[in-house]
Order: structure tokens, then C-alpha cells, then sequence
């Protein structure tokens, strides 16, 4: 005789079927990698602005980049919170490996102190430091500084590498020069720009650096090969960071004393939009696909997305209070995250 199957009811098994459904969800990929100043963290937020991570780093953090495979965000630990300030501040760069969302491991600069604009150069990671004023070379794979170049200015701000990677131009912004570096033979020269050079962007051609001028209020246009300032373009209030499109039409940049977001055409040599912000923007930043900037408002712990075709406020990402957020890093969403284990 067949045994009888009498079903019966398991309100815990539908419970832990829920759950285990739940947790087997995969984490959300972050979109971007805030460098939060303010608060010494690296914050990891999806596209609508949730916190996935909060990454502690060195003491107040300023610039940061992507390694070319996407996997690790390198921190200049800068140490002091305004440039201006006169204390020995850090000799760090932290490392973030952006797969398991920590930080796993730092680079020591010695005597080098309060890094700040960070770039690689082919496979160079290459830092300004204002403690001395310099420019370091550090080796990634054995996490150890390398060599060290004489920029020949004051408070090297940020490096912009050219296209071929043999050459670097660095913003001495406190002598109103770029200094352009061969990192093969160390030799430096000096281009004379309008006054606290910050920011820079080539062109996608190579043809032409465009650098932002803070006290000048205008971008210069520098050739790479003559090494002359060959124009000006004049923008808003306090232009610090600087990105083109893509197709190489439009340039976007910061500006911090009006507030405000500006673009300037190219073509015409003239400022033809500003989006007005609530406070002060300190970053500018731009996606892959050159439709969105994001920029960092420091004093109100807040990023905000920017249309550039529409150029208008997109979203805006309320951080914790206190993060003071620099610089947006859009992050490479290709890469497969894990769950931490705690």
C-alpha cells in the first residue's frame, strides 16, 4: 500500500526562502567615487546617489585617479584643507581597490608632503606635492616613490599629461607659470600664464592645452609644441577645473566666486552658458561619454550632476553631513564588486 502525502503549511520556510532571495541579490555597482575633503573618506554612491561604501583615507583628501584598468583609485592624502595654509600636511597616497570597495593599501612619499594633483602618464602615476614644491613619480605595482622633478615654480597644483604620455605640464599656481616636464630627461620649462593657473585639459587632437585661470577669469590656450600661450578665451568668476567634449566643441569648467558651472564654445572663443549653483563649486569633473559633469559643493556636502546638453542642474546627491565633497571620479561599473565580509 502506498504511503499517503499529507501537504502541510511552513510559514518559515516561505520567510527563509524570502530572505535567502534577498541576500542572494548582488551588490549594486557604484557610479561614482566621491573624494570627500572635509571628513578624510572616499565615499562609493550608485547613480541615484545611494551610499554603497565610506572609505577611510588619509586627512583631507583632494584629487584622485582612476588606474587604466579601473580597478584602483589612488587619493592624494593632501593633509591640510586649504592650499593657502602654511603646515607640512601629508606624505600619502592611499590606494582603493574599487572591486571590494576598501582601501588596501597606501604609498609613501618621504619627505614629500601634501600631495595634490594626480595623473597617470602612460604607466607613471605622477603627483604634485606643495611640501616641497615638486612633482613624484610612483611606482604602482611596488606602491614605492621613484624619482622626483623640479618644477621650477610655486604650489604645483595639478598635472595634466600630454596625450603621448612623454610629457606633463604642471600649474605653479602661486607664479602664474605651467611648468612642462619631460619625465624621460627631467628637463623642465616654464610657460607664463595669466594669473593662479589651476586646471587643464588637452584637446582631443593634442593641438591645444586649455587651462584654467583662476584670478584671470579667462582660459589660456596653449600650443604643446611651441610652448606659447596663443589665445584667451574669458569666462565667469573664478575658473578652477576644467573638461572639453568629447568632440572637442565645448568647454565646461568651474566657477567658484559667482557660483556657478560655465561653458565656453570653442569655436568662438566665447562664454556662451553658466548654470547658477547654491554654493561654491570646487571640482569639475566629466562622464566617459562627455553628457554629464559633476561637480563637488564643499560647504553644503553636496554633488551635484550637471545635463550638459540641456545645461541645467540634473540631480543633486545629499552626502553625509560634514563629508565636504572635492572631486567626482566616475568609476568603471564593468568591474565586479563583492560583498564584503565582516
Amino acid at each position: 500500500m502506498m504511503p499517503t502525502l499529507v501537504p502541510h503549511a511552513c510559514g518559515g520556510c516561505a520567510v527563509v526562502l524570502a530572505l535567502s532571495m534577498l541576500f542572494a541579490q548582488p551588490t549594486p555597482k557604484p557610479y561614482v567615487a566621491v573624494i570627500q575633503k572635509v571628513s578624510g573618506t572616499v565615499g562609493l554612491y550608485t547613480e541615484e546617489g545611494r551610499s554603497l561604501a565610506q572609505i577611510k583615507v588619509g586627512n583631507f583628501p583632494h584629487e584622485a585617479v582612476l588606474s587604466q584598468d579601473g580597478r584602483f583609485l589612488y587619493v592624494s592624502d593632501n593633509g591640510v584643507l586649504w592650499m593657502t595654509e602654511d603646515a607640512p600636511g601629508s606624505n600619502t597616497i592611499s590606494v582603493i581597490d574599487t572591486a571590494v570597495m576598501k582601501k588596501v593599501g597606501s604609498i609613501d612619499l618621504g619627505r614629500f608632503h601634501r600631495p595634490h594633483g594626480i595623473a597617470f602618464a602612460g604607466d607613471h602615476l605622477l603627483a604634485t606635492t606643495e611640501r616641497p614644491f615638486g612633482l613624484i613619480m610612483a611606482d604602482t605595482s611596488k606602491r614605492t616613490l621613484v624619482r622626483d622633478f623640479d618644477v621650477k615654480g610655486k604650489s604645483p597644483h595639478m598635472v595634466i599629461p600630454a596625450p603621448d604620455g612623454k610629457r606633463v605640464f604642471v600649474s605653479n599656481t602661486d607664479s602664474d607659470t605651467v611648468a612642462v616636464i619631460d619625465i624621460s630627461t627631467g628637463e623642465t620649462t616654464l610657460i607664463s600664464t595669466p594669473a593662479r593657473p589651476q586646471g587643464g585639459v588637452f584637446s582631443p587632437d593634442g593641438r591645444r592645452l586649455y587651462v584654467a585661470t583662476t584670478n584671470g577669469n579667462q582660459i589660456a590656450i596653449i600650443d604643446p609644441v611651441t610652448l606659447q600661450v596663443t589665445g584667451t578665451i574669458p569666462t565667469g568668476k573664478g575658473p578652477g577645473r576644467i573638461a572639453i567634449t568629447p568632440d572637442g566643441k565645448t568647454l565646461i569648467y568651474n566657477l567658484q566666486f559667482e557660483p556657478a558651472i560655465g561653458f565656453a564654445d570653442v569655436a568662438s572663443g566665447k562664454q556662451i552658458a553658466s548654470v547658477p549653483l547654491t554654493g561654491r563649486p570646487l571640482s569639475l569633473t566629466l562622464n566617459r561619454e562627455g553628457t554629464r559633469a559633476f561637480t563637488g559643493i564643499q560647504e553644503q556636502d553636496q554633488v551635484v550632476f550637471i545635463s550638459v546638453r540641456q545645461r541645467a542642474i540634473e540631480r543633486v546627491l545629499n552626502l553625509p553631513k560634514g563629508s565636504g565633497p572635492d572631486p567626482v571620479i566616475q568609476l568603471d561599473q564593468s568591474q565586479k564588486i563583492q560583498r564584503s565580509s565582516k
